[in-house]
């Protein structure tokens, strides 16, 4: 990742945001802390858990460039970087991967501990409860729109997991697309209001009840296999997200801090993604 990620870009678009030197405690540096809360999301590691990592292990701190007699910065300032996603994607397309004329649409629920052993003795009041198949789910959900040629993240959007992810799709399209892949969960997609005036194909899979009674070589079972192939790229950043990246619960409460931790990590999937195709 130290080779892949474009690390002056990134200061830039981050410098606005990052405090500044007045008389309290002078900041720790822009370029070290990027670092850090990179690291931070590599290995899903909490605020003490970064702190201790950065005293126990030389290599990381070689890595982020922090000199140990300055003293640790606060734990309240690690995750303080924002719009990484928007900056690195701005960075592939310079390096020539652009975004082609379909997204595929998807989302994912992201769980959060249901305990009320807290100081208000209550779940978090941001997250809901939803059904999947069998199994009831506490959490949030990070909906997605992704290339459907490269398979890059260039657009997300987080809700509770409650929220049906046919209300978010139009709010993860770039606006250049022709055509939109989804899931059986976006039935009826193009007839919502906010999509009307979409000028746009919305290739939608079949209920998997109607698809299990189609014959193997049917043209209606041919098209949906093809649909699905199409759509298989859209798993590849959850994967990432959840196996690679260690990011299976929420971190914090509340949907905004966790969106911004998402934002992060879907644009270093990113970076992994491009890494290999033509042009990256």
């Amino acid at each position: 990742m130290d080779g892949l990620i474009p690390w002056h870009r990134l200061q830039e678009r981050t410098r606005t945001f990052y405090p500044k030197a007045g008389k309290g405690r002078r900041p720790c540096p822009l370029a070290v802390m990027l670092r850090i809360h990179c690291v931070q999301l590599f290995y899903n590691l909490s605020d003490p858990g970064m702190e201790d990592l950065l005293y126990e292990a030389e290599s990381v701190r070689r890595f982020v460039g922090l000199n140990l007699s300055e003293g640790l910065p606060d734990e309240t300032t690690i995750l303080n970087f924002r719009h990484l996603l928007e900056e690195i994607n701005a960075h592939l397309e310079s390096q020539g991967l652009r975004l082609r004329e379909g997204t595929i649409v998807y989302a994912t629920i992201i769980e959060t501990p249901s305990s009320t052993k807290n100081r208000t003795w209550e779940r978090d009041p941001e997250m809901r409860q939803t059904k999947k198949g069998n199994q009831w789910h506490f959490g949030m959900k990070a909906h997605i729109g992704v290339d459907g040629e490269m398979g890059i993240v260039h657009s997300m959007s987080t809700t509770a997991a409650n929220v049906h992810d046919v209300t978010e799709a139009h709010n993860l399209l770039h606006g250049g697309e022709t055509v939109v892949w989804g899931d059986a969960g976006y039935q009826r997609v193009g007839k919502r209001e906010e999509n009307l005036g979409l000028e746009v194909e919305w290739r939608v899979a079949m209920r998997p009840g109607r698809r299990r009674r189609l014959e193997p070589v049917s043209e209606e079972a041919l098209v949906e296999r093809a649909k699905a192939s199409v759509r298989a790229k859209v798993e590849h950043p959850f994967l990432r997200l959840k196996r690679l990246f260690g990011y299976g619960k929420v971190r914090y409460r509340g949907l905004a801090k966790n969106t911004e931790g998402l934002a992060s990590l879907f644009g270093l999937g990113n970076l992994l993604t491009a890494e290999g195709q033509p042009g990256a």
